[in-house]
């Protein structure tokens, strides 16, 4: 991948942004890690303190690609990890990861979610002190394949929100890395093993049948949201228009629970989008389309139309 800032790419997305280039960093994350583990009692707490450590540390200290990142434009992420239980003499962890990527509004201090949702799946091994080392072409260790699949996908999200399909080079490295993870038997890696696995999750928004809804990200983000502190108007109708490509998504492969998984961690902000501003007729549009998608969330839905 050549080097490129994420200044130069906001620009080749139409957006002039207020990021220096000079004296950039590679490190392109800045992930907030916890590791709670409340659950599991009797043993010695210090292995957990040092996996917290550990895994902040290979998160937010690598240079996962050629881009340029500023400190101040690093991404913003954060991971859960609740252990469930500890094999201490198998150094085996069982546990689910609740994780979420975000971006700052444009002209705000708002902060975006990009994506969040639970991985039921993330167990692992880690032995206290060991190092966490990573190399796509020889995946032997389940903990690094999975922060590298989140780190890579966390990247490719916020690109394809700042350009269209902005982040499709490094999402193709997600895909390699679910590839080459399919031979080490752990869980959450197999296709058709769960609908939102990590294969499901990277499988259907790389498809082209779901390709409106990655298109859908840079028009919610830079030309929906980020428009608003200019023109709120302007602002929602691209918002409205980018909920018409999830519909359109949703529609094209309805088995997905992408779609679904989006209206989910965005209930709230797209009733507060509509909620008292729009017409009618807008209005019940957007009630429609997200209806559709996750008619489970329509008491929040309702509010739209107030």
């Amino acid at each position: 991948m050549c080097k490129i800032s994420r200044f130069l790419l906001c620009l080749l997305g139409g957006f002039l942004c207020s990021f220096r280039v000079v004296d950039a960093v590679a490190q392109e994350l800045n992930c907030t890690v916890k590791v709670i583990h409340s659950q599991v009692q009797g043993t010695n707490k210090s292995v957990f303190e040092t996996l917290e450590s550990a895994i902040t540390e290979f998160m937010n200290n690598r240079e996962w690609t050629d881009l340029q990142f500023q400190k101040s434009e690093r991404i913003d992420c954060s991971m859960n990890i609740t252990i469930k239980k500890y094999d201490e003499a198998n150094n085996a962890f069982t546990g689910e990861l609740l994780f979420q990527v975000s971006r700052p509004v444009f002209n705000s201090a708002y902060n975006t979610t990009v994506f969040s949702m639970k991985d039921a799946d993330f167990s692992f091994t880690y032995k206290e002190h060991d190092p966490l080392e990573f190399n796509i072409n020889n995946l032997d260790d389940n903990l690094t394949a999975m922060l590298a699949y989140y780190a890579y996908l966390f990247i490719g999200m916020d690109l394809d929100t700042f350009s269209p399909l902005g982040g499709t080079e490094v999402l193709h490295v997600v895909e390699s890395i679910v590839n080459n993870a399919q031979g080490m038997g752990s869980t959450g890696w197999k296709a058709f093993q769960d609908s939102k696995n990590r294969h499901a999750i990277i499988n259907d928004y790389m498809e082209s049948s779901l390709e409106p809804l990655r298109q859908m990200q840079y028009k919610y983000y830079r030309q929906g949201l980020d428009e608003m502190s200019q023109n709120a108007d302007r602002g929602r109708v691209a918002v409205t228009e980018a909920l018409e490509l999830l519909k359109e998504a949703h529609s094209n492969k309805p088995l997905s629970q992408l779609p679904q998984i989006y209206t989910d961690f965005k209930r709230d902000e797209i009733v507060n989008i509509y909620s008292g501003h729009g017409t009618e007729k807008e209005k019940q549009e957007v009630y429609d389309i997200v209806s559709s998608i996750n008619a489970s969330q329509n008491t929040y839905w309702n509010r739209i139309k107030k």
